[in-house]
């Protein structure tokens, strides 16, 4: 890609040693292959408030819902100085023009979700969000966040990338134009996207983009964006694909012979059931698409979310 999707990232998943150990956690599958398609904006809240490297290691203990960030051995708060950097430096992250974020699990100032808390009596509960992440995605709630560890669950992975080249294409519009048309066509284009999200979604923002004449053209952007972000956050499902999958073959209800309807049928059949991977079904359809020169599906982004080379839909 000659211009990449920008995300930040946890330092230390770019092989950068800035921990408390001074080590790092390199991620290859993150910097490999992730990086020909990602440009990273490193970001290590530790090291960049002035904590040093190395450093005494630090936890998260009180009320989950509002912990205290302390150091191990001695004791020492750090909350109000970590609050005050992360409020900059989210402001400062907005110049960046970013279409995600990449945490570090289990990072009391990073971890997205089930960062261990500490009571009174030293018990954890994994209840806890790291501090900079929980003031970032406040700061940026219509970005797609993901951590490292759940980028090993194909499904996780898959939608966190397919957001990514969603949020992409609507930054790359925003830019070109912003007519009411160009809306239009932004939301034809991923139609199909949408409903293996969620069909609630599918259908309020259908109607939304359909009653917008009325509405003044920064309102009408903005509420299509704050949904979209909501839908993509709904997790595909091989249900929810089937249904798309069925829908897409009745493009070619007056094209299939009796035996190429029926072939279609039980390769979409074995993957609802697990059977087979979601790019068997898609590569059939894509062939359709190219053989019966169906035009309005071959500009469904549905079919081709994210560049074939990254296998996602080989493992889901």
């Amino acid at each position: 890609m000659a211009d990449k999707i920008k995300i930040g990232i946890s330092s230390c998943l770019l092989g950068n040693k800035v921990r408390y150990d001074g080590g790092h956690k390199w991620d290859r599958f993150i910097t490999d292959t992730l990086g020909r398609y990602l440009e990273f904006v490193p970001v290590c809240p530790e090291a960049e408030v002035g904590l040093g490297i190395p450093r005494e290691a630090m936890r998260l203990v009180g009320d989950a819902d509002r912990p205290r960030l302390v150091t191990n051995r001695t004791g020492t708060d750090h909350t109000e100085r970590m609050v005050r950097w992360a409020r900059t430096r989210v402001r400062e992250l907005e110049r960046e023009d970013l279409c995600g974020f990449i945490f570090k699990s289990d990072s009391p100032s990073s971890g997205m979700e089930r960062v261990k808390v500490y009571d009174t009596q030293g018990v954890p509960a994994k209840k806890g969000v790291g501090i900079f992440a929980r003031i970032f995605r406040e700061h940026f709630p219509l970005l797609a966040v993901e951590e490292e560890g759940r980028l090993h669950d194909p499904l996780l992975r898959e939608n966190f990338i397919e957001s990514l080249f969603v949020l992409k294409r609507w930054r790359e519009m925003l830019g070109r134009r912003k007519g009411r048309g160009d809306l239009v066509e932004f939301h034809a284009r991923h139609k199909l996207l949408l409903l293996a999200h969620s069909p609630k979604h599918y259908q309020e923002l259908g109607k939304w983009v359909a009653g917008g004449k009325d509405v003044p053209l920064p309102s009408w952007y903005s509420r299509y964006q704050e949904r979209l972000s909501e839908a993509l956050r709904q997790k595909p499902t091989p249900k929810k694909n089937v249904n798309v999958l069925l829908h897409l073959l009745g493009y070619f209800k007056k094209d299939l012979s009796a035996d190429e309807k029926q072939e279609a049928l039980e390769i979409i059949e074995h993957y609802g059931q697990g059977h087979l991977p979601l790019i068997v079904p898609i590569t059939l359809i894509n062939h359709y698409v190219r053989k019966y020169d169906q035009r309005y599906l071959a500009d469904q982004y549905y079919l081709r979310p994210h560049p074939l080379e990254l296998q996602l839909r080989n493992h889901v």
